[in-house]
């Protein structure tokens, strides 16, 4: 039998233009730089403009990773967006991004799983390909949490920012030759029992508004870096892999103390993660495609190097992926 592997062939991203500093928003709620950076990390997040929508920014992602990846729109028969903040109720917000590239075939879907989004929506694309069904694929975070945020209460409205981050993924044949690129290995876990600890208090089928993000921070951040350091254990176990052969660690970028914690519990070198979280804050899904594409546009992310992501989300939701670039 042959075996195919998912290969990522190219990686994009977008910002919005708005910048909402921790000064900033010390002005709208009772907050400080201080407090934030020390709390959490950030220092800055981007914020979509008026009449800017997450298929928008996943659009403008999707086409800088087709640029790098030397793909024609055309060639892409798979979508899968993640993201909790669509465009509408339904339909799914990847057919508008579909339409919106010109592509008039295969399949393009949401999937919601919050924060974990990404790493969800990889390995199912991943799944997809290796199974023949499919032969390129693009996977894309995509959010505009700034139109869920309670901008009243500080223990949420200065966590999260906007943004987009895309993969080109494409489906080749295995040669044997050792040290091939692609998708190597992934984990999914989820767990209901905690959903009121990070949520939405609306939706349509419960109150039949949008409603805003709710979190308990302390329960978040005590159940993260926990189930983080346990389901990449379980991924590099799937591997001949250990922590010391990763080349860059690329998290969900929630919450500097989140990133460093986790590190420490796998034993992970902390020169070896990158984090834009000071930047961009919590962009959700779009975070660690946000992230790649910051590593490989500082020339930090090379090819054939070992890349292990990870998030964590309501739900919960958590999983890893590793990958060779």
């Amino acid at each position: 039998m042959t075996l195919i592997r998912s290969v990522i062939t190219g990686c994009g991203g977008y910002l919005p233009e708005t910048v909402l500093t921790n000064d900033d928003l010390a002005k709208i709620v009772d907050t400080t730089d201080e407090w934030i950076v020390e709390r959490t990390g950030i220092r800055e997040r981007r914020i979509a403009a008026e009449g800017e929508l997450t298929s928008d920014l996943g659009t403008a992602a999707a086409e800088q990773a087709l640029e790098r990846a030397e793909t024609d729109a055309r060639d892409i028969d798979l979508i899968v967006l993640a993201t909790s903040t669509p465009d509408n109720t339904f339909p799914a917000t990847a057919v508008t991004i579909q339409a919106n590239l010109g592509i008039q075939h295969g399949a393009a879907f949401d999937l919601q799983a919050v924060c974990s989004g990404f790493v969800f929506a990889l390995a199912t694309a991943d799944n997809f390909l290796k199974s023949g069904q499919y032969k390129r694929a693009l996977v894309i975070g995509a959010e505009t949490y700034s139109r869920i945020l309670d901008w009243e209460d500080r223990g949420t409205c200065v966590l999260f920012g906007d943004g987009a981050g895309a993969l080109v993924l494409e489906a080749r044949k295995l040669n044997g030759a050792g040290l091939e690129r692609g998708i190597l290995a992934s984990e999914l876990r989820s767990d209901g029992r905690y959903k009121d600890k990070l949520f939405v208090d609306g939706g349509p089928s419960s109150t039949g508004t949008v409603g805003h993000l709710r979190m308990h921070g302390r329960d978040v951040f005590r159940h993260a870096v926990t189930n983080i350091a346990d389901v990449i254990t379980e991924t590099l176990a799937n591997t001949d892999y250990t922590a010391d052969d990763i080349d860059w660690f690329v998290p969900h970028q929630a919450n500097k103390r989140i990133l460093d914690g986790t590190a420490r519990k796998i034993g992970l070198d902390p020169d070896k993660i990158v984090m834009t979280v000071e930047n961009h804050a919590n962009t959700s899904a779009a975070s660690i495609p946000l992230a790649l594409n910051t590593a490989l546009e500082d020339g930090r992310l090379k090819e054939n190097q070992l890349v292990l992501m990870e998030a964590m989300g309501g739900g919960f939701t958590w999983g890893a992926v590793l990958a060779r670039w």
